[in-house]
């Protein structure tokens, strides 16, 4: 029996490891199978944001690769998958992928996903956004990239920083087709 195909969780080094923790185990929650990459810049940041190493993942990923193993099984596109995020997405890459970039794992999965036109999830997490990183973005988006700017739904009225992050991950599962409840949508309180 084939194994279900996973969405691939790409980790690079931009602030913002916490909605990729949530992403991680909102995905885990729902029952989708998670393969995840984590940059060696990611390493340093989820540490320093959230005091984690990536073995706490673990436990909410069915497969862990090796950033630097470009013979990984997420680097080809006969390896089926459901799509794949970069949250955070850093800068660097952000461009990567535009220009086309894969020596790493984490961008090469990436390139396999605009390839194969599965879909692709950026979200940047970076303020103000630079003209070249805008140039890049625009590049994704004429691609068919979502690109998902870590902004908070004020409307919402969060009440704490887990809550924003919550409404973020849950947005990245929206636009993956995942089913979740991190967040209500506009007005759905009041219908509820």
């Amino acid at each position: 029996m084939a194994r279900e195909p996973p969405i691939v969780v790409g980790v690079s080094g931009a602030s913002g490891a916490p909605i990729a923790v949530r992403v991680v185990r909102g995905l885990h929650d729902a029952g989708v199978p998670v393969a995840l990459v984590v940059s060696e810049g990611a390493r340093a940041v989820l540490n320093e944001e959230c005091g984690l190493d990536v073995d706490a993942l673990r436990p909410y990923a069915r497969d862990v690769y090796d950033d630097r193993d470009l013979g990984a099984a997420i680097a080809s596109g006969s390896h089926r998958t459901r799509g794949m995020v970069v949250v955070p997405c850093s800068s660097n890459t952000a461009a990567k992928i535009a220009l086309g970039l894969g020596d790493t794992l984490l961008t090469r999965a990436a390139h396999v996903h605009l390839k194969e036109r599965r879909p692709l999830v950026v979200v940047p997490r970076e303020t103000p956004l630079p003209t070249v990183l805008l140039r890049h973005l625009t590049t994704l988006s004429e691609l068919g990239v979502v690109i998902l700017v870590a902004s908070p739904a004020y409307y919402l009225k969060p009440a704490s920083v887990d809550e924003v992050t919550d409404y973020l991950a849950g947005k990245v599962l929206d636009h993956l087709g995942v089913p979740h409840r991190l967040y209500r949508g506009w007005k759905e309180e009041e219908e509820a």
